[in-house]
């Protein structure tokens, strides 16, 4: 079976274990499953990058991945020719986060993007996420360049395999719909935000669109039967000088529609069909460590999850449920450390996970139960005598009962229904 599938982030993050488990189910073959490094070969934790993508993959996915290096065009040609021999007999190959403007010098006039034609047109499985999505439209955004160094927004040509294998002309954007910036900045579209995309936008040949595919997303295309789903937690959006048909989660659609689309010709379209619940990647059981029915897009978001079911039972006094938010929060960072998408998001919830810990301590320290349960039968029998006192006229003693409760912090009300008392501060 012929597919090409296109991620536009979280490649090795909890939420596309299950994704790529139904990619790799659905692959034919048995050759192997190769991980091309180019992507973020210029890094100089380039290694680590690949161990921790193995990893993922073995022990999330439940696959084994070789390594088909080419980091450099200029490495030495027997390393080449054992990466191309690789590709060759494999049944599937992976490209992920980088640099999408490092790959393509990397990649253009050599025998990679043949070699990525060749694997699919013989029926194997095209990964491609973030910066390699980049790299086969018709077009490519130098993301580095221009969102890390300041340089004025502009294409580079691309690998186009998009095109050759689809037969539709469009530029890839991923990251479509990134928030990192907030309320402060703009970061969608792969970090151009809304003015530099449209100036972008305007730069390109008439019969080619935009095509981007939102974080934890993936655009699944099956070459024999023309049909893409799009599966995962966002959606995939056609971008045609301005406007977007955006196609949901859960959404199939045939090539030839969406090639419709993407050159502005919308007259008839009609919603992409609905994918049974099974078949879209996002909710479903997974069995990775930490892994939940539905997990939030980001570790971030995780620890702000974690962070309200831990209020949430401290507030009930539920000691059980405050461990089972600290215990679900430290699997959560576990899961998501193979993520090789590096951000802030890490840190922030190891702090967090830090502060519910401090939390627990304070917890222990204090007792869970209500303050006004342990406190209460013996605050009812100092009001007890304090009535009898009153009843006695000894209001000496009433009056002292009373001072001694508010310096422990209870504060003593007389009502026309009798006392009634509160903890100071709750």
């Amino acid at each position: 079976m012929s597919r090409l599938v296109v991620m536009g982030s979280g490649e090795t993050a909890p939420t596309m274990v299950k994704v790529h488990r139904q990619v790799l189910e659905a692959t034919t073959g048995d050759g192997p499953a190769v991980l091309l490094d180019t992507t973020f070969g210029f890094q100089l934790n380039a290694d680590d990058l690949v161990e921790k993508t193995l990893g993922y993959f073995a022990d999330s996915v439940g696959r084994t991945v070789e390594v088909g290096r080419w980091r450099r065009s200029d490495a030495p040609v027997a390393e080449h020719e054992r990466t191309l021999a690789l590709l060759s007999r494999a049944s599937w190959v992976f490209a992920g986060p980088g640099s999408p403007s490092y790959a393509l010098r990397q990649w253009h006039g050599t025998g990679v993007p043949p070699a990525m034609l060749d694997l699919v047109r013989r029926g194997g499985t095209l990964v491609v996420g973030s910066a390699a999505a980049c790299t086969i439209g018709t077009h490519a955004i130098p993301v580095y360049e221009i969102y890390k160094v300041g340089e004025d927004p502009r294409w580079v040509p691309g690998l186009d395999l998009f095109g050759a294998l689809t037969g539709i002309e469009a530029a890839l954007v991923p990251h479509y719909d990134n928030n990192e910036g907030g309320s402060t900045y703009d970061t969608r579209f792969c970090y151009l935000g809304e003015a530099r995309l449209t100036l972008l936008e305007a730069d390109l040949p008439d019969e080619v669109g935009v095509l981007g595919i939102d974080e934890h997303t993936a655009l699944v295309i099956d070459l024999d039967t023309r049909i893409a789903r799009v599966l995962g937690n966002g959606a995939v959006t056609v971008r045609r000088n301005g406007a977007s048909h955006p196609i949901a989660a859960g959404r199939e659609i045939g090539l030839d529609a969406l090639a419709a689309l993407v050159r502005g010709d919308d007259a008839g379209f009609e919603p992409a069909m609905a994918l049974p619940p099974a078949a879209n990647g996002g909710p479903g059981p997974d069995s990775s460590p930490g892994a939940a029915a539905h997990r939030p897009p980001s570790l971030g978001a995780e620890a702000d999850a974690a962070q309200a079911r831990f209020d949430a039972a401290l507030a009930d006094r539920d000691v059980d449920g405050c461990v089972t938010a600290v215990l679900e929060l430290e699997s959560a960072i576990v899961a998501w450390g193979t993520d090789t998408d590096q951000n802030a998001d890490t840190d922030r919830a190891r702090r967090v996970l830090r502060a519910l810990v401090v939390r627990l301590g304070e917890l222990a320290e204090v007792g869970a139960r209500d303050p006004h349960d342990v406190i209460g039968p013996y605050v009812d029998l100092a009001l007890q005598l304090r009535a009898r006192a009153r009843t006695a006229k000894d209001f000496a003693a009433s009056d002292l009962v009373r001072d001694r409760l508010a310096e422990a912090g209870v504060e003593v009300r007389d009502t026309p229904d009798g006392a009634t008392w509160a903890l100071r501060g709750a």
